[in-house]
């Protein structure tokens, strides 16, 4: 009878690890509100971590078709104070405690967006910081964002993200490929881009965001690059992102 109880448990368990999606994390999710108390196109941002998820820093956005800057959602507070994880103790040099950090290569084709839009300087920091309004903390794995945004778009818009972790080497973007470059080393793979473009009037639909490139891989500009070859363990970051509207 023993024997017969295990079997069957073990068989229910099997079943029960098969029905898991691979790359989902298993966690509990984190909610997260952004612009309370604001009126607008209350939206619902779903972020599902990847199997090479760890701490990732990201942005969330909105823009026109034309790839105008409409308004940012969310920012991860480490980018958005310019507190890091691992402060700055000068070129190439990382402390082992959180402090003050200019780490253009970490989401530079927002920062740049974000930048232009509010005619400021490239890089927040602890005496610039963005908005508490848009800033989170980082979630440490899948998370809900609840938001609205204010400046309603005319028509279809694209909701935004940009995704990028640290030293995350891969055979392409090595330690070797830019010796001299300390942005590219606290970046390695660069930040990855994702976009879906979402229709308002189709209220509860769920608009799937796909990556479209990458950003300058020491944030020396804001353009994008669109050839995603090279980027590999980065695309797992996020097993699945979508946006709808509520």
């Amino acid at each position: 009878m023993k024997k017969l109880t295990l079997i069957i448990t073990t068989v229910m368990l099997i079943g029960l690890y098969s029905c898991q999606k691979p790359g989902v994390s298993k966690q509990n999710v984190t909610s997260i509100q952004t612009n309370k108390s604001e009126q607008g196109i209350p939206i619902e941002f779903r972020f599902f971590s990847g199997k090479y998820h760890n701490h990732p820093t990201f942005s969330v956005w909105v823009e026109d078709l034309e790839g105008n800057y409409i308004e940012t959602l969310m920012v991860t507070e480490y980018v958005a104070k310019g507190i890091y994880g691992h402060g700055s103790l000068g070129p190439g040099k990382w402390d082992s405690k959180p402090g003050p950090a200019e780490r253009p290569s970490t989401l530079p084709y927002w920062l740049h967006k974000y930048a232009k839009a509010i005619g400021g300087k490239l890089l927040p920091s602890p005496e610039r910081p963005v908005p508490d309004a848009i800033t989170s903390a980082t979630p440490t794995g899948d998370f809900i964002l609840e938001s609205v945004i204010k400046n309603k778009p005319e028509g279809k818009f694209r909701v935004m993200m940009e995704i990028n972790q640290t030293w995350d080497w891969n055979e392409f973007w090595n330690n070797s490929l830019y010796p001299n470059d300390f942005e590219y080393k606290a970046s390695c793979q660069p930040a990855l881009v994702y976009a879906v473009i979402v229709d308002p009037s189709q209220k509860g639909k769920e608009f799937y965001l796909n990556p479209i490139g990458h950003s300058h891989f020491s944030g020396q500009n804001g353009d994008l690059f669109t050839d995603i070859t090279t980027i590999t363990t980065a695309k797992e970051i996020a097993h699945k992102v979508y946006v709808k509207i509520k």
